[in-house]
Order: structure tokens, then sequence, then C-alpha cells
């Protein structure tokens, strides 16, 4: 467990930690010099099977953004005020932030209890109390760092409140605030652990996506084999460069493919502030500026709650439930806290009933941490990538599937969500039977843009192969359509196809419609409608009115054109030409057909891959 001190300057913060612990945390040569802590400082005790942390956060204002980083993933605060001196302007603006945080403990520490009168104390306490409400049943501990006043019995207090954290349950996530080399040793990061755990031998992704390897951990400033969600870390890495990494950075056991810049979240207001406005952001070790707007509200009131949208100038690798702090423009007062309950927003759409529906029921069963229900609230008209769900909850693909899902695919989905959309489709491949009653059905890709454009495209293709193998849709050489449309070729017109499709494979070229007729002595006409009704069939495909080639021809050549481009980027016409030793002119027919069809795009003079599937 780890315990942050908050407080003003001067207030005896780090003298108080010395004599918990016997540590003094002014460890930068500039602290010792001036008196105060600039950095945080960390010192540990010691206790039966476990180490109790504490960060002594610094006081003064200047210093504030390394407070902030302190905080990130902790929820059990000392808040220290001086018995001499009383609450002063940082000691508010720290306790803003302890409750904007929604810290789980906040134990008022009187310090100095030596240099006054007791009667003194007790209108200070009464003070703090009545001034804050929400402190009235907090802990209150009268100390002084002098005379051990009070010490043993914090201690006591601190041992009792250290218990099993349930985040260790959860993927290991590591909030990077410092990183230096140790001669010997190598690369070092030291940082909080907001979750997991974490073993010598581990190997885990930067927020780079580079994979780095665990050699050593120091955890809560002793050796260990491993480290667990709640401690103050020292790692040890292989794999990777000091220039590689910077504070705020993460280590992370999820791969971290979804830094996001755009999130919703649910923010109590400390002070007045207008719907749009600037904000510095403060997430873990992370400090970067952005936008938020109000969802709901045209000013944000002190003290209640709104929704609202903050769209940060550069992506983090932030999640669900993630605390966050957002200042003024000028960094000078604390707007509001505020907790995550969505990353990579809509962009469109978002003040809608049916958007402010969902974002309200996300915050409640955010605000009671029910994962079971949030996830159910999330997929309930939509699917999700199942990586991008694990990240945004940090969780498990176990965690997903005891809630009834099926994780075998790369998308999560409820049932009904997946009969409402195949009922879609099969409606829409109904009409086109309908409007088109001489066409035997649709490419996969063209079902998708007619049916279900508003989903995305591999999972739409994944619904369509589920109901070609429960037989509700036909594939015919590619073709979809219901298995009780058909088009055939009567008897004659079958002998015919039989002396026509010789033809064309003896070539691997185009053959026009007068050529085959002549060949087999059959009017022009009757031939006509013949191979049309053949490219009806799938068997033929007209890439120019009256110019045919087989479908396995062109199947074959949007192989070589897809490996083309796989290695080259684009294909233009004399570069197919010389794949395929064709003439100009027929070379400019196919890839405007590869073009027309979907399968290929024109820029400029060459061409690139646009849809792989549809061949």
């Amino acid at each position: 467990m780890i315990i942050c001190t908050a407080g003003h300057v001067d207030h005896g913060k780090t003298s108080l930690l010395h004599a918990l612990t016997g540590t003094d945390t002014t460890h930068l040569p500039e602290e010792q010099k001036r008196g105060l802590t600039i950095d945080l400082g960390y010192a540990y005790l010691p206790i039966e099977n476990d180490i109790l942390g504490f960060i002594d956060v610094p006081g003064h204002q200047r210093f504030l953004s390394n407070m902030l980083a302190g905080l990130g993933g902790i929820n059990h605060a000392l808040l220290v005020i001086s018995a001499e001196e009383g609450i002063k302007p940082q000691t508010e603006e720290h306790l803003d932030i302890l409750r904007l945080l929604n810290f789980q403990h906040i134990m008022v520490v009187i310090t100095k209890a030596d240099r006054v009168e007791a009667e003194q104390i007790s209108a200070l306490i009464e003070k703090v109390k009545t001034t804050y409400p929400f402190l009235a049943e907090a802990k209150t501990f009268v100390t002084s760092a002098k005379t051990s006043q009070g010490i043993e019995e914090l201690k006591a207090h601190l041992i009792q409140l250290n218990q099993q954290n349930p985040q260790i349950n959860k993927p290991f996530r590591y909030a990077i605030d410092r990183v230096f080399n140790v001669k010997g040793a190598g690369l070092v990061v030291t940082g909080t652990t907001v979750s997991g755990k974490v073993a010598v031998g581990s190997e885990l992704f930067l927020s780079n996506g580079k994979k780095v390897r665990v050699k050593a951990i120091h955890a809560q400033n002793s050796p260990s084999e491993i480290g667990v969600a709640g401690q103050r870390l020292a790692l040890n890495i292989a794999n990777v460069e000091k220039e590689e990494i910077q504070r705020g950075d993460w280590i992370t056991e999820l791969e971290p493919k979804f830094a996001t810049d755009r999130i919703t979240v649910a923010l109590t207001a400390n002070q007045t502030f207008k719907e749009n406005c600037v904000v510095h952001f403060y997430h873990f070790a992370s400090h970067i500026t952005g936008k938020l707007n109000l969802l709901e509200a045209k000013q944000a009131v002190k003290n209640q709650q709104f929704f609202a949208e903050v769209i940060l100038d550069e992506p983090l690798h932030i999640a669900v439930s993630d605390k966050i702090i957002l200042r003024s423009g000028d960094d000078s007062q604390t707007l509001a806290g505020a907790e995550v309950l969505e990353i990579h927003s809509s962009k469109r759409h978002k003040r809608t009933d049916e958007r402010l529906a969902l974002v309200k029921n996300l915050a409640k069963t955010t605000a009671c941490n029910d994962f079971a229900a949030r996830v159910k609230c999330v997929l309930e008209n939509k699917a999700a990538a199942l990586d991008f769900l694990l990240w945004a909850e940090q969780c498990f693909a176990s965690d997903v599937a005891e809630l009834g899902f099926d994780t075998s695919s790369k998308w999560v989905f409820n049932a009904s969500f997946k009969t409402e959309a195949q009922q879609r489709v099969m409606a829409k491949i109904a009409e086109y039977h309908q409007q088109h009653q001489d066409q035997i059905g649709v490419t996969k890709a063209r079902l998708y843009r007619i049916a279900l454009l508003d989903l995305p495209e591999l999972l739409v293709y994944q619904f369509i192969d589920d109901l070609v193998e429960q037989k509700q849709l036909t594939n015919s050489r590619g073709w979809l359509h219901l298995p009780e449309h058909r088009i055939e070729f009567t008897v004659s017109e079958l002998q015919l196809w039989q002396q026509i499709r010789p033809l064309f494979e003896a070539t691997n070229q185009a053959l026009w419609v007068r050529d085959v007729a002549s060949s087999l002595s059959v009017d022009e006409t009757e031939m006509r409608n013949l191979l049309y009704k053949a490219g009806k069939l799938g068997y033929l495909i007209p890439i120019v009115k009256d110019r045919f080639l087989l479908s396995e021809q062109i199947a074959e050549f949007a192989v070589l054109i897809k490996e083309f481009v796989a290695e080259h980027g684009s294909i233009s016409v004399n570069q197919l030409r010389d794949q395929l030793n064709y003439g100009r002119k027929l070379t400019v027919q196919l890839i405007e057909y590869f073009d027309r069809s979907g399968f290929l795009r024109r820029k400029g003079d060459v061409h690139l891959l646009r849809d792989r599937e549809t061949f």
C-alpha cells in the first residue's frame, strides 16, 4: 500500500515521514539546501509480511505537477496541517485535489503539536471538520516529530489499513516517472504500479509498443522477485535505451495500441467555468494541454457534477475509470477532478439524447465500479474489438468471457446485436433479388455496403460467413444469394456453354461476343444473350461491353495485382501490361474494370488496392 502526504509548504510533511520511517525524503541536493520538497520524495516502513510506502508530494505551488504525478493510482492520504499555522492556501488546494480524485481515505494529521497549546489544536480540528464537511468522519491524529507524540498511534492505524488490493487481478499497468542508468545494472525506471503484478523475467510493452524484459525489481525500496498493484517499483529493464523512454510513459501487459486524444469524463467542478475552455490535463505522470467541452450545460458550477468531452493536444494511454485533474488554461487554478467514462469518444452526435443516455449509464456503472454492468452497457447496441475492450477496461479476455460473451474472435458483441445485424443483411439481399431478378446475387463487399455500412467491415464479413455456414445464404462462385434464388441455363444453353467455355480456357485473352459467335457459327445476338447470362451466373465477367473473361481468370489477375501492390505500393497500366503480356488497350480495359468494381482505385497515373476481399 502507498500513502501520500499532502499539505502546505513547511507544515512538516517530510519530518513526519522521517519520524514514521526513519527516512529523509528530501533526497535531492537542491531540496536539502532549500529545505523543501521539489520532486517526489519516498519513504518506506517495513511491517509484518509487507512494506508500506509513502510519497511526500511537494507543497510549493510551482511544483504542483509533481504532486499530481504522485497521486496516480493511490487511495490513501495524510493531510498534514501545522498546529502553528493552520489551514493555508496550499492546504486548501491539495485538499481540493484529494477530494476531486476521490481518495478513499483521507486522514488529518496535525503536526508541530509541541509548539502550541491543546486548546489551539482542538479549535483547529473543529475548524477543519466544519469547513470541510466531507472530513467530518476522517480519522485525526495530533503529532509532533520532535517529541514523537501520536507517531505510534498513526503508524498502527496505517498498518491496520493495509489490505489486499483487488487491482492485483488486472493486467499489469505501471506509470513511469523517472528514467536513469545504474552502473553495472543498466536502465532503471521508477513509478507506481496502478494494477496487476510483474515478476523478474516478464516481457512487457512500453508505450511505443516496444517489448522490454524485466531483469530485476525493487518493490517498496527492497529487492523482490515480484511487484504488485499499489507498490512503488523500480524496474531494471532490458532491450531499450534511455532515450526511448520519458516521464509519463507506461509499461503494460496489454499491447498499448489505443492511445486516445478524445475522451468522455464525469467531472466534479471545483469552481465555476464556461462550457468550452482550454485546460491543463494531469493524468498520472503526464501533463499536457487540451480543450474541454461540457455536454449538457453552458457553465459548470462549483461542487456539481457534469459530463464533458476532453480533446487532448496529443494522445495519451488512458483507460476507463482513470482519475484526472483539470486546471485552468494558465495552470493557476484547479477547475475539476474527473473520472474517465470512455476513450476514443465519438466525434459526431455527441449531444443527442441517445448519446447522453449512454454517457449517463456509463457514469452509473463506473461510479459503483460495476465491471459487468459497464461492459454490457458498452455492448448494448454495438460490437467492440476485443483488444480495444480489454485495453479500455484493463481486463483479461477471461473476465469478459465470464460475463457470457464469446471471446473466440476479434470482436465482442451480444446475441441480440448479431441477430439484428444479420436480419438487416437478409432483408437487404431479399430486396436486391426483387429489384434484380435477372442477377444471381451480390459480392460480399457490396452486400456489406448496402446492408451494414455503419459497422466495421471485417465484423460484417464474419456475420455474413456465419449466415453462409448456417445455409441461410448461399455462395455461388463468389456471388451471395438466398438459397431459393436461382438463375439457370436451359438445356440448349447448357449444351452451347459447354462449347463456349473451352474457347476461353484455351487463351488468357478477353474474347469479344462477335468472335465467339463466329467461331461456333451462332447468331451474334443469341451469343450475346448467352454470354451475359453466363456473367450473371458467375462464369464470365464483361470487362467492357461485349468483351469477356472467365471469372477464374479475373481472380488470378486479382491475386497477381495484390502481390504486386503489396511489394510496390501501387500498380500502373504499363506495369500490369508487363505482368500479363497484354496489349495496352486490353490492359487499360481490365484495370478500369478493376477500378469500377471497387477492387482498385485510381490515384494519378497509378492504381491503389481498395478492397482486397472483392475477388
